[in-house]
């Protein structure tokens, strides 16, 4: 009976130290549970250039928070397409999203100046205009219409592909039937050029391709690439007629709790989001145009693009009058 009193204390001073031990795992993970959840919707699959870029956005923004903020992002379209989302984030349905200007352009109207086509020498040019004053300014702008802007992905250049033939020419283009981002700039754009532009969702565009309800439309490598879009139209013509930058844009009536520092927070991570964002999309790139020579798609490139670029100047003439100045600052930038 002697030996059993101290096995009896030892248990006790066992328990109490499990107990005190759970308590302060309870108070941890209540000390570490965070203040806001948001919900980030994304278009591409989750090992997409652009969603791997919205992943570490989140954690930026839960790291430099110190956990007070988490942002889980939904991907493939979980949340819905570009314009579903963007009506949604419009009455506060969804948090925040990264969409690509052409869809978020019909409501925010100065978002079509960044996408004119052939607005831009090169990827330098265009990056040096969204890191810049013109950017912020932008940036800053699309919270007359119920946004909060946070920062800019970039999505490549935008080039034609079909099932018919190269396109070497504007010759090329007529009457093709080309599906094309879902904004009327756009439209006009390959209307211009010569094309039937085509309104359509992005995930209708391989079944349209199938039925010969289109003959092609335009993309950049990566996303031509993962949605199979290759294996139908066959034919891929580097012109870069068109970049348009992505945004990450958040609804002002969701995000209406938190604080100017909070916003300030997600701004930095976007902006550190940015950078990580750019290395993976040209890394991707180049994979995709390796892949799709390898598949056997037909790649040309248009060196000559004077007459594609003068077919298009009636476009401009459209926001000329009202973005004038603007349009000028960035061929300038």
């Amino acid at each position: 009976m002697m030996m059993r009193k101290p096995l009896i204390y030892s248990l006790i001073l066992a328990f109490l130290l499990l107990a005190i031990v759970g308590c302060t795992l309870v108070n941890q993970v209540s000390e570490s549970k965070p203040e806001h959840v948001f919900r980030m919707a994304e278009a591409h699959p989750s090992d997409y250039p652009t969603t791997l870029a919205d992943i570490e956005f989140a954690r930026l923004v839960e790291v430099l928070s110190e956990g007070r903020i988490k942002i889980v992002v939904y991907p493939d379209q979980a949340l819905g397409s570009e314009t579903s989302v963007i009506e949604q984030l419009e009455f506060g349905g969804i948090d925040i999203t990264r969409v690509s200007l052409a869809p978020i352009s019909e409501v925010v109207d100065v978002l079509n100046v960044l996408q004119l086509p052939y607005l831009y020498e090169d990827k330098e040019h265009m990056r040096r205009v969204l890191r810049g004053d013109i950017g912020d300014e932008i940036l800053e702008g699309v919270e007359e219409e119920g946004f909060i802007g946070f920062g800019w992905f970039e999505a490549g250049a935008r080039s034609f592909y079909n099932t018919k033939k190269p396109i070497n020419t504007l010759d090329d283009l007529q009457d093709m039937n080309i599906r094309v981002l879902e904004s009327e700039l756009m439209v006009e754009m390959a209307n211009a050029l010569g094309a039937n532009g085509v309104k359509m969702p992005y995930g209708e565009v391989y079944r349209a391709l199938q039925l010969g309800e289109i003959d092609g439309a335009e993309n950049n490598p990566p996303s031509y690439h993962t949605s199979e879009h290759y294996k139908i139209a066959k034919y891929y013509t580097i012109d870069e007629h068109v970049r348009v930058p992505e945004i990450i844009v958040g609804s002002k009536i969701a995000l209406d709790k938190l604080s100017e520092d909070d916003l300030t927070i997600m701004r930095q991570a976007a902006a550190q989001a940015q950078i990580y964002q750019q290395k993976l999309w040209e890394e991707g790139e180049q994979s995709s145009l390796e892949f799709l020579i390898e598949e056997g798609v037909e790649i040309n490139y248009i060196e000559d693009k004077s007459e594609f670029v003068e077919a298009v100047q009636p476009v401009y003439e459209k926001y000329q009058i009202k973005y004038g100045d603007l349009i000028e600052r960035i061929r300038e930038e």
